[in-house]
């Protein structure tokens, strides 16, 4: 599909619209459509037109981490280690989902708002399931471990670290990291027994 691009002030209008949802995000506040308009500097009429409802523009905001997500899922799909291309792929995604505020709400919810989304929100889970699958396959996995089980446990993970991960996007992730590898230790079929 071919979209027509924005002229120049209306891209400039998109860039700022996003950029303030962005800092809104960041520090926790709900989006409304009115307060970023306000905070952008624009009319209600300008924010409407870019983005029909707060949902589409978090979908927005996020599209960047999901893409990079997706990226990262393919670059793990080629790996040969099964167990290190599955465990790749989770630490990368609870890294950014404990650095980047507008992932889970929009990874949660139970419907999108754009097709981009929806087709990220797929392919990501799509990933998963087959690194799960290939890892499960080659026994490095628990076999009573199913595909639906691995995104509560990534946002159990990342809930945690919300709640008692600390202050800096340093000490996040290093307790992404701590909680994830227990997590890790936990998925893995045990070793055959002499």
């Amino acid at each position: 599909m071919t979209t027509t691009p924005l002229r120049k002030d209306a891209a400039r209008n998109w860039e700022r619209i996003v950029a303030v949802a962005r800092s809104l995000v960041d520090e926790g506040t709900p989006l409304q459509l009115n307060d970023v308009a306000r905070r952008a500097g624009l009319g209600v009429g300008t924010v409407y037109r870019h983005f029909a409802t707060p949902e589409a523009l978090l979908e927005t905001v996020a599209a960047p981490g999901l893409e990079a997500l997706a990226v990262h899922g393919e670059r793990a799909l080629a790996e040969a280690d099964a167990w290190r291309a599955l465990e790749g792929f989770l630490t990368r995604t609870v890294e950014a989902q404990v650095t980047d505020a507008s992932l889970a709400p929009v990874t949660a919810a139970p419907a999108n708002a754009l097709p981009r989304t929806t087709e990220l929100t797929r392919s990501l889970w799509s990933t998963g399931t087959e690194l799960l699958d290939r890892a499960r396959t080659a026994g490095a996995v628990r076999p009573d471990l199913a595909p639906a089980d691995l995104v509560p446990l990534m946002c159990g993970i990342a809930h945690a670290v919300h709640v008692h991960g600390g202050t800096t996007p340093a000490d996040r992730i290093g307790t992404a990291h701590r909680y994830l590898t227990a997590l890790l230790e936990g998925l893995r079929s045990a070793p055959p027994t002499a």
